[in-house]
């Protein structure tokens, strides 16, 4: 088992990756370093061996993929991720590693949004979606999160070896941020610096289909994690509508003495039972959700029996 390994996922970065490597190599000189390669069509395989990289293969397209097999295969006491595309400083990585390793962090988060990534990034809808999507996680999971979307984070064997990783592409920062937050993990934050993009390097992510994508991750998250707030807020909406269709039918019926408007009534009747079905699903997905909970921590106190284990052995 590794005492530290940087784990680096790679699609064509021919032009950082080497000194991606290096960095990592002077910050952390007892580290391993792994670069994941996705499919990369230029030269970014040879230039991470040239510079002392550990090349490993992900042939399924997607970061999120690329993440899963290297969280399947890698043995380490603490992990490093970060992107190969040189926007972050690996000056901090000895910061984040010692969160993890002497103060129990589970999560490390590079924080950019505190420090330089308003001014360096170039795109305007990045920084404008990065914010939406703090705002949206913190409100509804009840979190202060600095940086939802970073790529530049620490780990815990802990968190790596229970994290179910479900999401394929850029969805994944956003679905380890709700899932260390929601099993009340312990998450520390380090502001670092944020570089732009070298000349010649092109970002692989796309503002605007990457953006709904990580919206309805949030939004599914939230219904499997909270079912009780979501089908609860569904169950309100129902029964407002359906209040308001009945209300002028009641009053007219108070009125008259009669049901003028059949159809509506039969509506707001069919729409008040969704709104009692839907709160009865989330109170049954509530209470399932919750063994999930104390099932999720049976597995961390197993994984965290077999790193002890390793550490004595």
């Amino acid at each position: 088992m590794d005492k530290i390994a940087v784990l680096i996922p790679c699609y064509n970065e021919e032009k950082t990756i080497a000194k991606v490597v290096k960095d990592a190599k002077e910050a952390l000189p007892e580290a391993v370093i792994y670069v994941y390669d996705n499919n990369s069509s230029d030269r970014t395989v040879e230039l991470a061996k040239e510079a002392g990289a550990v090349i490993r293969y992900e042939y399924m397209q997607g970061k999120g993929n690329v993440i899963r097999r290297m969280f399947r295969e890698i043995e380490a006491e603490c992990y490093i991720m970060v992107d190969g595309d040189d926007t972050y400083p690996m000056e901090y990585a000895r910061e984040m590693a010692d969160k993890v390793l002497a103060h129990n962090a589970d999560m490390v988060v590079g924080d950019r949004l505190s420090s330089t990534y308003f001014t360096e990034n170039k795109r305007p809808f990045h920084n404008f979606g990065n914010s939406i999507v703090r705002s949206s996680i913190n409100r509804l999971f009840h979190c202060e999160i600095k940086d939802i979307m970073t790529g530049y984070r620490a780990f815990s064997y802990g968190f790596v070896k229970t994290f179910p990783v479900l999401s394929t592409g850029f969805e994944i920062e956003t679905e380890m941020t709700i899932h260390a937050v929601y099993n009340n993990m312990q998450i520390e934050n380090v502001i670092v610096d944020y570089r732009d993009r070298p000349e010649g390097s092109e970002s692989k992510l796309n503002t605007f289909s990457d953006g709904f994508k990580v919206l309805h991750t949030i939004l599914k998250l939230y219904r499997d994690y909270k079912p009780l707030e979501f089908f609860g807020l569904c169950a309100l909406i129902l029964a407002v509508v359906a209040v308001i269709l009945f209300v002028p039918i009641f009053v007219a019926y108070i009125e008259t003495g009669l049901v003028l408007r059949f159809p509506t009534l039969f509506v707001s009747g069919f729409i008040a039972l969704a709104a009692i079905q839907s709160l009865f699903a989330g109170l049954i997905l509530s209470n399932m959700a919750l063994k999930n909970r104390r099932d999720f921590e049976y597995r961390l106190a197993l994984v965290t029996r077999r790193l002890q284990h390793e550490g004595k052995s």
